[in-house]
């Protein structure tokens, strides 16, 4: 009797059983925006995008790339698993295909999006101002002919609900174990370069600084143990060539 009561309440109210278990006030273990998903959501391609949202979730959710997105009070969340923990992403920190998703798969659009067309992408431009606007010419203007495949779910974390979900030091283990795709957006890959391993970034780290070093110092040749021997010089190929 009382699933069926609940039943008609929720038709009456127009909200679906998923979009009913989502609660607010919640602190993820990240950054607290107030978003609870205690199940695996339903999510939907955005056609001709390569992101999904959450048709029956009350909130501006997202997937693109390998990563959940929540848009929410007037800030950018991200997250390798759907129910956080989330960690608040900056204007400059989001990739722009989220940016491009039109306004109409925005379930709950903040009051600045009124009046603004719901088959266009929101006017970032205006919200964030003229110095982001400066460092993102063209940002609404892209080739749809080129657009990238979207990255497949995660679908593995269906299994991980209520007293199931990992805690945030046990999620890298299974995400890892159980989902291989490589990100392909720059701005993404950059997202999981800050949840890396302190052992994996430092070795990406130092990878990238032996690149650098050798841009700077093409003569320099690699020896074991990290360090560097200078390679003949021109003054020294001239010394030789001339037996000096």
């Amino acid at each position: 009797m009382r699933s069926l009561v609940l039943a008609i309440a929720l038709a009456l109210a127009g909200i679906t059983p998923a979009a009913a278990q989502v609660s607010f006030g919640f602190s993820s273990g990240g950054v607290s925006i107030g978003v609870n998903v205690p199940v695996y959501p339903r999510l939907v391609a955005v056609p001709g995008y390569p992101v999904y949202y959450a048709p029956d979730l009350p909130t501006n959710y997202f997937f693109y790339d390998g990563l959940y997105w929540v848009f929410q009070d007037g800030n950018w969340y991200e997250s390798t698993w759907y129910n956080g923990p989330w960690q608040l992403a900056p204007p400059d920190s989001v990739p722009l295909y989220i940016l491009r998703v039109p306004v109409r798969y925005y379930h709950r659009p903040p009051a600045f999006f009124r009046g603004w067309a719901s088959n266009a992408p929101p006017r970032w431009s205006e919200h964030w101002g003229r110095d982001w606007a400066e460092h993102h010419r063209d940002w609404d203007r892209w080739d749809r002919g080129r657009v990238p495949a979207r990255a497949p779910l995660p679908t593995y974390q269906r299994q991980y609900q209520g007293n199931r979900y990992p805690r945030p030091e046990q999620q890298r283990a299974e995400h890892e174990r159980n989902y291989h795709y490589q990100s392909r957006d720059n701005v993404v890959r950059q997202h999981y370069g800050q949840g890396q391993a302190p052992v994996q970034q430092r070795e990406q780290q130092r990878t990238q600084r032996e690149q650098q070093r050798a841009e700077r110092h093409p003569n320099e040749q690699p020896q074991p143990g990290g360090s560097y021997r200078h390679g003949p010089t021109q003054k020294d190929a001239d010394r030789w060539g001339s037996g000096g």
